[in-house]
């Protein structure tokens, strides 16, 4: 089943279920998805749908750390609630080991010995871990191997 069709089924679930919580997010996720295929006329696939549920998580990441400085807690809870709905929706996240050794083996096939070599090691792992690991964080951790 796709994701986008499983985002549907659970939509129907969520109406007869009176789960409004997760209903509203579902249909925050719909919108996203139905307004990158109108912008780019095309349709999506699961690949794609992923791409956009990451996009969607890194914002309420972002507003979760502008509520806290702002001491707004009551929205930082509801940009929270939305981030579990949205995170049901992407694949397993990859351990520490599991991303150490995406970076180990990106680093062999590329051949990267400095830190000019970062963007085709992220590239390739980025590849391989798409929608299963925070980016921004295995960013950190390339570059620290690269530098060290």
């Amino acid at each position: 089943m796709s994701l986008k069709q499983q985002l549907n089924d659970d939509m129907k679930a969520a109406m007869r279920g009176g789960d409004k919580h997760k209903l509203g997010v579902i249909r925050l996720i719909n919108a996203a998805v139905k307004q990158r295929e109108v912008d780019e006329r095309i349709e999506l696939d699961d690949t794609q749908v992923l791409g956009v549920l990451e996009k969607m998580l890194k914002q309420r990441r972002d507003s979760v750390n502008q509520y806290d400085a702002a001491g707004r807690t009551d929205l930082a809870d509801v940009e929270r609630a939305e981030m579990a709905v949205i995170e049901t929706y992407l694949p397993a996240k990859l351990s520490d080991a599991e991303v150490d050794a995406l970076i180990d083996a990106a680093i062999t096939a590329t051949g990267a010995s400095s830190a000019k070599d970062m963007g085709k090691v992220v590239a390739q792992v980025k590849e391989k871990a798409a929608g299963r690991a925070d980016m921004a964080a295995v960013s950190g951790r390339i570059k620290a191997k690269l530098a060290g």
